[in-house]
């Protein structure tokens, strides 16, 4: 849908649309819990289960960043397609939890379980485990490891992930004790799907 709302742009106005395609957009007041998540679960402390290898690439870009460009590139009017998401580098998913737990002052320990085993255990990419997405997934380089040089190329910029961390983290303070969450694993879920993973390393 995105892509035929693009190409009805491009037909009704020619050589004059601006096309912005963000990769996870995060932060404080993120509806989905994508990013949410994280910080919060490693915040928790405890052993905390991980998705695949820790130096998978990841991207996301904080909303607040996201808009200011937005607002920049309309502003010049300019047109043409550009990938809007971060960081500028390479991000592993290792590295951003070792941030959640730095800026949140966690005991966390990471037991990093393999795409397979995760499958077998019907743990749902994405929604359960966010910012997974198995290497097989033909949607995996679109989502988590596009090219942004043009977009940097066109002035985005980006805070310190610590920054959109330490936010997210005194939003997440704020919110009912009662909230239900929309994405990751239920405490019990990952207690089950860890102990699974110990039992089969002592095999």
């Amino acid at each position: 849908l995105k892509a035929l709302c693009e190409q009805a742009a491009e037909e009704a106005m020619p050589g004059r649309v601006l096309v912005l395609r963000p990769g996870l957009i995060v932060g404080p007041h993120d509806p989905t819990d994508r990013f949410s998540y994280w910080v919060q679960r490693v915040a928790r402390g405890g052993e905390v289960l991980a998705p695949g290898q820790p130096e998978r690439q990841i991207q996301v870009i904080d909303a607040r960043d996201l808009a200011e460009w937005n607002l920049r590139m309309v502003e010049a009017q300019q047109t043409g397609v550009f990938n809007a998401t971060g960081p500028d580098g390479v991000l592993a998913i290792g590295g951003f939890l070792d941030t959640c737990k730095a800026v949140t002052h966690s005991d966390a320990q990471f037991t990093w379980a393999d795409e397979a085993f995760l499958l077998e255990q019907g743990v749902a990419p994405w929604q359960e485990l966010p910012l997974w997405m198995p290497s097989s997934e033909e949607d995996m380089r679109s989502v988590l490891q596009v090219s942004i040089a043009r977009a940097t190329a066109a002035g985005l910029r980006f805070r310190p992930l610590a920054d959109t961390i330490r936010d997210t983290y005194a939003w997440l303070a704020q919110r009912p004790a009662d909230h239900e969450w929309r994405s990751g694993l239920a405490p019990a879920r990952e207690a089950d799907v860890l102990a699974a993973w110990h039992v089969r390393g002592a095999q």
